[in-house]
């Protein structure tokens, strides 16, 4: 049989990259669209490079959006996000990647699919996995995005336009709540070790835990980590269990792969990044190491970070007691393997109940490559 060609374009959004498509392209049958994905990204790969695909063998790197028309009053476009497994006929559509979240406004523009004046745009982006709307502005000259400018990003080398996000009213994505299991800290037990947690869902549900409950420092590289298989397989069976408790699986075995996320934490300490470079203890407020997809990440995944940043201003966390004194003044500094991601977080206790209000970030993006991707 003959290939077929799809338009497509790839991009770089925030630390991750992925191959973004027309949903008028897409097929409406999902089994159909989940097997399109898998073949583009080159899953399943039992090697776990997909050299046969557009996907770079890790979670970061094997990711799809489909941008269309909008479906609700408020938004400019549609957003859905496709997580692609590595290794298994897996897509898993119950996340959204904040990362790739900063090329969908500069996409939607340079396609034609939303028409803006030069200057600062705000396209208003209705992100359909999650349910909520987020506020991407950037510099627009000549009807296309601009790339070049001096905003530098942890994880990423060189530099580029600066695109600000604003994810609003973030909390309760996949879960009925910001703390969905309606408390700020509780305990997991797991062959017999009790493990304090917080669950919190803000831009996506993370389980929250310190780092030095499974004796490590929070200062260890993702190769480090990952080398420890007790602690990996220890890390899995704590997201599982918390996955029930979050009402996303009714048994540990039956929670998915990409929700929720599972996160060790440590207070600020002097750490070194991938590129080499010492983060000062000073110059960040929290530390975090995320499981995405079960590989730790390289830096961390973008809506995790802001996740954070919300827990840690939520009083009787476990981020808020790790998290550095100032904790309430200015963003949250979220020290990563790749450096630090600075998180605006809008949180307030209402009438009993925390609430947040918005979340925050700065980031850059980079058209790729446009055309046609092969689909087998």
């Amino acid at each position: 049989m003959k290939q077929r060609f799809v338009k497509a374009a790839f991009y770089r959004g925030g630390t991750s990259k992925g191959v973004m498509l027309h949903a008028r392209d897409c097929p409406a049958d999902p089994a159909q669209l989940d097997r399109m994905l898998l073949a583009i990204l080159g899953s399943p790969d039992p090697f776990g490079r997909q050299l046969d695909g557009m996907g770079g063998g890790v979670s970061s790197l094997s990711k799809a959006a489909i941008v269309g028309p909008p479906t609700i009053p408020g938004a400019d476009i549609d957003y859905t996000f496709a997580q692609v497994a590595i290794s298994q006929p897996v897509v898993d559509w119950g996340a959204n990647c904040g990362n790739l979240s900063s090329a969908i406004g500069p996409f939607a523009v340079d396609e034609g699919l939303v028409r803006v004046e030069d200057g600062m745009a705000t396209i208003r982006i209705h992100q359909v996995n999650t349910r909520k709307l987020i506020h991407a502005r950037f510099a627009v000259a000549g009807g296309l995005a601009v790339v070049e400018g001096a905003c530098a990003i942890g994880g990423v080398a060189g530099t580029g336009a600066p695109i600000t996000l604003d994810f609003l009213d973030p909390g309760a994505t996949v879960t009925p709540a910001l703390l969905p299991s309606g408390t700020e800290l509780e305990t997991i037990e797991v062959d017999g070790t009790a493990y304090e947690v917080s669950l919190v869902d803000a831009c996506n549900p993370v389980v929250f835990v310190a780092s030095a409950s499974l004796g490590l420092t929070g200062t260890e590289l993702p190769a480090a980590i990952e080398q420890r298989r007790d602690v990996m397989a220890r890390l899995d069976q704590i997201r599982r269990v918390a996955g029930v408790r979050m009402g996303l699986g009714a048994t540990p075995d039956a929670v998915g792969l990409a929700n929720p996320k599972v996160a060790m934490i440590s207070g600020p300490a002097d750490v070194a990044t991938l590129s080499g470079q010492v983060v000062r203890a000073a110059e960040h407020d929290i530390g975090i190491r995320i499981i995405s997809m079960e590989r730790v990440h390289g830096a961390v995944t973008l809506t995790g970070a802001m996740c954070l940043a919300v827990a840690a201003r939520i009083d009787g966390t476990l981020a808020a007691r790790l998290a550095a004194r100032d904790r309430r003044a200015g963003s949250i500094r979220v020290g990563n393997p790749s450096g630090i991601v600075e998180v605006g977080a809008d949180v307030l206790r209402d009438a009993g109940r925390w609430h947040a209000r918005s979340a925050s970030v700065l980031r850059t993006a980079r058209l790729l490559m446009r055309g046609e991707v092969a689909v087998r």
